[in-house]
């Protein structure tokens, strides 16, 4: 299997991924540019999983984001899943299988949180666009899945929190928030995303219809013992979603 990883910029991670010579390809691509999306598909014969996760943390409610705000969340956080998705679905719909995963987060259509107002808009977007790829195309041998977290320990979450007039302070509101009394780990995301990516992802979690009642729309919550994990599976629509508990 070979891996292809696209940034927007040239990281020191992703360089030292390349001297790891594991046999990833790093590739320099700002997901906001159709012609540079296009040209990046091309250079792709076949793609088996596709992973969504560029994306922006505003920091505000309503009347803290100007214009220039919005446009710049949904353009990264929304439009380039959308141009991602466009370029690469044709791939797998002729070779008949393909899986799509799209970061989305719990600050969303699941859960309200101060001061991302924004954020939040473009994630619920998220949530509808992986609903309706995996409505149109399950039966062609496309899966789409969206991963929702809470928060997690990453780089971008320290210079957040360092950018805070009280940086102590601003981790102890995060950490309240926490119900497990910390954050998640990107490590622990990215064994939920190749969980999605294997076989293992593949079978359904939920036997057929036997969990609706008269049709309707309704969700298995399964939650994991000892685990900050709640899966949601929607035997309806063949999608499912995996909460890292917690608020972004």
């Amino acid at each position: 299997a070979s891996l292809v990883a696209q940034t927007v910029k040239n990281s020191p991670a992703m360089q030292e991924t390349q001297v790891l010579s594991l046999g990833i390809q790093t590739r320099v691509l700002d997901v906001t540019k159709k012609k540079q999306i296009d040209q990046f598909a091309n250079d792709i014969e076949k793609l088996d999983v596709l992973f969504n996760v560029a994306g922006f943390v505003h920091h505000g409610t309503i009347l803290d984001c100007e214009e220039t705000d919005w446009d710049f969340s949904m353009n990264l956080n929304v439009r380039s899943m959308y141009l991602m998705i466009k370029a690469f679905l044709p791939k797998m719909l002729a070779q008949k299988s393909g899986n799509i995963i799209n970061m989305s987060s719990v600050a969303s259509s699941i859960k309200g949180v101060v001061n991302r107002c924004v954020y939040s808009t473009t994630k619920a977007a998220v949530i509808g666009l992986t609903k309706s790829v995996a409505a149109d195309f399950i039966q062609q041998g496309i899966r789409c899945n969206c991963v929702c977290p809470g928060t997690v320990d990453t780089p971008s979450l320290q210079e957040r929190i360092q950018a805070r007039p009280n940086p102590e302070e601003a981790l102890s509101d995060f950490l309240k928030r926490q119900k497990t009394g910390r954050f998640a780990t990107a490590e622990e995301v990215a064994l939920l995303c190749v969980y999605l990516a294997s076989d293992e992802g593949k079978s359904d979690l939920c036997p057929g219809d036997k969990a609706l009642a008269s049709g309707a729309f309704s969700l298995l919550v399964i939650c994991l013992a000892e685990s900050p994990y709640i899966l949601l599976f929607s035997p309806v629509n063949s999608y499912f979603f995996i909460f890292v508990y917690g608020n972004s």
